[in-house]
């Protein structure tokens, strides 16, 4: 496409675009340039009659760490420090996580077919974002975790308004309740993950040759079938959207949202107290 961005690289060959996340923070972490480009990156995807299908994947031995935290600090200090009756900060941070889930929906709402191919660590955001797109395979190094609870927060951007969709109900409470890590293996099984192969390689080789299965359909007619799949979805998805986005602004600050940025800065376990 020409464009040139921080956070993804575009390779575009045989009607199929790779998408690749760079980061720049470390394992590919979800800084301001993730959530700034999205929309424009999937958008201009999207409009490009030359691309059939999307094939995305994350640089280097991770697919993502997820929120950049150090990085997006300043969009977290004011809902932290939110005290009392004032408004205003809560206000701002409902703005934020608005902004966020429109980065997560461009790639959910794109009419271009997905397939995301996760090695390495997918964790929080990186969930969110796997939960976006059409099919996902994994190498069997993967590792998934919906972490947010260990931050003290609900997470907002996607994954509680997806999973259902993917998950049954008591995997998808598991997973969220716990914060835990599981393994490809373990995301294969409840149907997280389509397929699960021996390494990176091998999971971005089969992603590539589905995109090219895709590719070689009618582009209007799979972009239909997404059509009428999603309408299934998506007043659920809406409405689920515009309702964490609320409940956080009201109840995310908290005495264990900051102890959980502290220790996860600190690298020593947390206790919450449930103030």
């Amino acid at each position: 496409m020409g464009d040139t961005y921080e956070s993804v690289t575009i390779d575009i060959k045989d009607h199929v675009a790779t998408v690749t996340l760079i980061g720049p923070g470390k394992g590919n972490a979800m800084g301001p340039a993730f959530w700034a480009e999205m929309p424009e990156v999937f958008a201009k995807l999207d409009a490009d009659r030359d691309v059939r299908a999307i094939v995305l994947t994350g640089s280097g031995k991770n697919f993502s760490y997820g929120l950049d935290v150090p990085a997006m600090g300043g969009s977290l200090s004011g809902v932290v420090a939110a005290e009392g009756a004032s408004a205003r900060p809560r206000a701002d941070f409902h703005a934020t996580v608005l902004r966020m889930q429109g980065s997560i929906n461009a790639v959910a709402d794109c009419r271009t077919p997905t397939i995301a191919s996760v090695h390495g660590w997918c964790i929080g955001g990186g969930v969110d974002l796997i939960s976006a797109v059409d099919i996902r395979y994994a190498s069997a190094d993967a590792k998934f975790s919906v972490r947010e609870i260990k931050l003290a927060m609900v997470a907002d951007v996607g994954s509680l308004a997806r999973l259902p969709f993917i998950l049954n109900d008591g995997h998808l409470r598991e997973l969220a309740l716990t914060g835990r890590d599981i393994d490809a293996a373990r995301a294969e099984k409840i149907g997280l993950v389509n397929d699960v192969y021996e390494d990176a390689e091998a999971s971005l080789a089969a992603a590539h040759a589905t995109a090219a299965e895709i590719a070689a359909n009618p582009p209007l007619t799979a972009a239909g079938i997404k059509d009428v799949l999603d309408q299934q979805r998506y007043a659920r998805v809406t409405e689920s959207l515009r309702y964490v986005a609320a409940w956080n602004a009201a109840f995310l600050p908290s005495k264990d949202l900051t102890e959980g940025i502290s220790a996860t800065f600190e690298k020593r376990p947390p206790n919450f107290t449930g103030d």
